[in-house]
């Protein structure tokens, strides 16, 4: 797997359209006015973005995938202020649903990125299961 620039790597992609959905749904009536929690959350979705892009940049497989377990950190903080907008019903359910399993798609794929990088299986909760 080669990446000539960030913005190829499908993770990248669905983080930028990950944050696209933080943004407009924290731009709801409710959730806007909430602003630790709007900042919050669309800080946490930037830096899964953010974390890729800076990571690609770096020398070692080894660095870049630092980062993309800070990336994976991050959109797992995107779904724990979810269920705040949810239990503050800024969002209902389906939304909810809709950007939780964004930002889980998104995790499986930076998942899946660090294991090709380390040559290690990488679980769902972040932690390296083995070598290969």
């Amino acid at each position: 797997m080669t990446f000539k620039r960030f913005e190829d790597i499908q993770a990248w992609q669905t983080a930028r359209d990950l944050v696209r959905a933080v943004y407009k749904a924290s731009a709801e009536e409710g959730f806007r006015r909430d602003f630790g929690l709007r900042d919050q959350i669309r800080r946490a979705a930037v830096s899964v973005m953010a974390n890729i892009a800076e990571g690609f940049f770096h020398r070692s497989d080894k660095e870049f995938a630092r980062f993309l377990f800070t990336a994976k950190a991050s959109a797992g903080e995107v779904q724990s202020h979810l269920y705040v907008a949810l239990d503050q019903r800024y969002l209902n359910e389906g939304h909810f649903k809709r950007l939780y399993v964004h930002a889980q798609v998104c995790s499986k794929q930076l998942a899946g990125l660090i294991s090709f990088l380390l040559g290690a299986k990488v679980k769902e909760d972040g932690r390296l299961l083995s070598r290969n």
